[in-house]
């Protein structure tokens, strides 16, 4: 799958996750990897990232299988981010079609 295209939808992909159920860093790479393959070195820096620009808030919450581990929770202001991305998402996917239907016209 093309990188760049990876970069684009990640953000939106790792908060829907989130919004749906709170999240460690490897369970979000676990959940993505069957369908986008990604790097845990890939989501960390994203998450640091989303925590520093409020979308997301962390606690630690202990394990059964060692340390206790870090969580992801989606904060409001990270629920009007996903709201936003999702709008711009449903826009591209919009265009991006209108250009396949007419590449197909001119065939």
């Amino acid at each position: 799958m093309n990188i760049q295209f990876k970069k684009g939808a990640l953000e939106f992909i790792v908060l829907l996750i989130i919004k749906g159920e709170d999240q460690y860093g490897y369970s979000l790479v676990q959940k993505i990897t069957p369908r986008i393959k990604i790097s845990e070195g890939t989501v960390y820096p994203l998450l640091r990232r989303l925590v520093n620009e409020e979308y997301l808030t962390t606690y630690y919450k202990a394990s059964t299988e060692g340390p206790a581990r870090k969580y992801y929770k989606i904060t409001d202001l990270g629920c009007e981010r996903l709201d936003s991305l999702l709008n711009e998402w449903k826009d591209f996917i919009a265009a991006v079609d209108l250009f396949l239907k007419e590449s197909k016209t001119d065939e």
